[in-house]
């Protein structure tokens, strides 16, 4: 039986990534920061009726530590596979370096050097990157940019300390780079594929039980939630895939042959806010959330392709979940936890 390792296994990605791997059969052990977090993670997986003893933790409590992931990987040789989302993902650093930079960079490279040290019985390694260490942003940005996953962003490293979306930007590229460096440097005994999905929608892996168990991908729904009928939008266009969809790439990573060496770049489709208040004020109108523009909820139909992902499309296989779904599906996950009842 398959054994593989997921680091930040409670993030919101590694939730759903942990509960396919299960229902495919595989074995899972995954890093956590702390032992409530894994604890919780598998009480989650027992009320779901998944394999929870299948599912197994090792605490790492700060993935930039020189040597975090040696421990945990000397304990476990059954390990054949590695995965690595463990990664900040927030805007609230106070130190852009500190906080997001170093740990992104570090944590990386520390899982690289421990699988290299002490696991050479793993050979497919896919790591977490982002749509945001492909495409040009900010400043960088340009009229008719295109971009394949072959396009890397030309953010530096005194750029992405300015703020906390250029931190959160440089967090991503440097980290991915520092793996495609590493592989050519040590010629390792493992294969690497990473992942690079756009902005990452859709329900979370378990039931929502309070406020403080929404991430910063589900928050990008609750706030729309949280709106009066009379608030303003603000109109910020991004692109999209559904975690389902990403947690199922990451298992293809490693499956298939033709992923190995290979940049997954997941884009199902681009959108704004005002398309995401559309499809909530579709699907719920009894929320009574502000209207605004329509049309210009439609805008993004008509845009150029930016984004080429053909390469990944054929290596993956199968057709994303549409942004109305993934919408609807979290919004009526939310409303069944009943966070976003009060309006701000």
């Amino acid at each position: 039986m398959t054994v593989v390792f997921v680091s930040g296994a409670s993030g919101f990605i590694a939730q759903e990534l942990v509960k396919q791997l299960l229902q495919k059969g595989y074995t899972v052990i995954g890093s956590v920061r702390s032992p409530s977090k894994g604890d919780s993670l598998k009480s989650n997986l027992l009320k779901l009726n998944l394999p929870s003893d299948r599912f197994n933790y090792e605490i790492v409590p700060d993935i930039s530590s020189p040597g975090a992931f040696d421990d945990a990987l000397k304990k476990h040789p059954e390990i054949s596979v590695f995965i690595h989302t463990a990664s900040p993902f927030h805007f609230k650093a106070k130190d852009i370096e500190k906080e997001l930079l170093i740990p992104a960079i570090n944590g990386t490279k520390n899982a690289l050097i421990a699988i290299q040290k002490y696991a050479p019985q793993v050979k497919r390694v896919v790591v977490t990157s982002s749509v945001v260490a492909v495409g040009k942003y900010g400043k960088y940005a340009s009229p008719g940019d295109k971009f394949t996953e072959q396009s890397w962003n030309p953010i530096d490293f005194e750029t992405s300390k300015k703020n906390t979306v250029y931190g959160y930007f440089g967090s991503k590229t440097f980290a991915e780079q520092a793996v495609w460096m590493f592989v050519e440097k040590e010629n390792p005994g493992f294969s690497v594929s990473t992942v690079n999905p756009g902005m990452v929608l859709g329900p979370q892996a378990f039931p929502i039980r309070g406020r403080d168990k929404l991430n910063t991908s589900s928050e990008e729904i609750n706030r729309l939630l949280k709106l009066k009928p009379d608030s303003k939008i603000v109109n910020v266009e991004s692109t999209f895939v559904d975690v389902r969809d990403v947690a199922k790439a990451h298992i293809a990573a490693f499956e298939k042959d033709e992923a190995q060496g290979k940049r997954l770049l997941l884009i199902a489709e681009s959108y704004n806010t005002q398309g995401l208040l559309n499809i909530v004020n579709k699907n719920f109108p009894e929320l009574e959330l502000p209207k605004g523009d329509p049309a210009k909820g439609d805008a993004l139909k008509t845009a150029p392709d930016t984004w080429n992902t053909d390469v990944t499309k054929k290596i993956l296989g199968f057709d994303y979940i549409g942004l109305e779904e993934s919408v609807r599906d979290s919004v009526s996950q939310i409303i069944d936890g009943k966070i976003a009842q009060s309006r701000l």
